[in-house]
C-alpha cells in the first residue's frame, strides 16, 4: 500500500484536551468568582461531557445543548447552585479561553516533524470550527497540516462517511493511499474502516480492542508503522 496521507484526529489524539481543559476550568471559575474544588468538579464532569459528545456526535442534540448540558448536569451532579444566565457566561467563557492553552500529547512535535517530509497530514475534526484553527496555532502544530476539516464545515460528523468522503475529495486523496489516526473506537477507528480508509487507534488508555486495527500506545510509536 502506497501511503501518501495521513489524516488526524485533533483533540484528545495530539491536542492533550484534558489538560487544557482543566486549565480553563481553573481560569473562568477564578475569574467568575466560583469557589469550587476543581478536582470534585472535574471527576463528574469528564463522564458527562463524554455522554454529551456522544450525543451530539450522533446529531440527538444540538451544540447549544452539549454546551450547556454538560455544566449543567455536572453543577448539579455536585449540588452547587449556580444560575443559568451564569451557566451560559461560563459556556461561552470556556470556548474563548480554551484555545489559549497549547499542551500536546508528549511526542507530538517529534512524530509530526518525522511524518511531514513523507506524507501530506491534514485533521478532521469533530470539534468546534470556531476554536480549532487558534488551538492548532497557539500551540504550533497549524505548518504542518495541508488541509483542515471540521464536521461543522461539511454537516456531517465522524463516523458519518461522509465527512471521510469529503476529506478525499479536499485532500486529492483516495482511500487506498489515506490512513486515519484517531482515539475514538466509534468517531476515528470504526467510522475509517467503515469507509473504507486504514484506520491506526491512538490506544492512550491501554484499551482491549479488536487485534487486527494497528494501535499506538504513544504516538512516537507510529513511527513503527508509517
Amino acid at each position: 500500500m502506497n501511503i501518501k496521507h495521513i489524516f488526524f484526529d485533533l483533540d484528545h489524539t495530539l491536542w492533550d484536551f484534558e489538560v487544557n481543559s482543566a486549565k480553563t476550568f481553573e481560569k473562568i471559575f477564578k475569574d467568575n468568582n466560583i469557589t469550587i474544588n476543581i478536582s470534585v468538579f472535574l471527576n463528574n464532569y469528564k463522564p458527562i461531557n463524554f455522554e454529551y459528545w456522544r450525543l451530539y456526535r450522533n446529531d440527538k442534540i444540538s451544540k447549544k445543548k452539549l454546551r450547556y448540558g454538560r455544566l449543567k448536569d455536572t453543577f448539579d451532579k455536585i449540588n452547587y447552585s449556580i444560575s443559568d444566565d451564569l451557566i451560559d457566561k461560563l459556556s461561552d467563557d470556556y470556548i474563548a479561553v480554551l484555545p489559549m492553552f497549547n499542551a500536546l500529547f508528549d511526542g507530538t512535535h517529534e512524530v509530526l516533524e518525522y511524518l511531514k517530509p513523507k506524507y501530506q497530514l491534514h485533521i478532521i475534526t469533530n470539534g468546534f470550527s470556531e476554536i480549532q484553527s487558534d488551538k492548532m496555532i497557539n500551540s504550533k502544530i497549524d505548518n504542518y497540516f495541508d488541509k483542515v476539516i471540521t464536521s461543522e464545515s461539511v454537516g456531517v460528523k465522524k463516523p458519518n462517511p461522509k465527512i471521510f468522503e469529503h476529506a478525499l475529495k479536499v485532500a486529492n486523496a483516495s482511500k487506498n493511499d489515506s490512513i486515519m489516526i484517531g482515539d475514538s473506537w466509534e468517531a476515528d477507528i470504526m467510522g475509517a474502516k467503515n469507509f473504507g480508509i486504514q484506520p491506526i487507534y491512538c490506544n492512550f488508555e491501554n484499551q482491549l480492542v479488536d487485534p487486527s486495527i494497528i494501535s499506538v500506545n504513544h504516538l512516537l510509536e507510529l513511527k513503527n508503522h508509517l
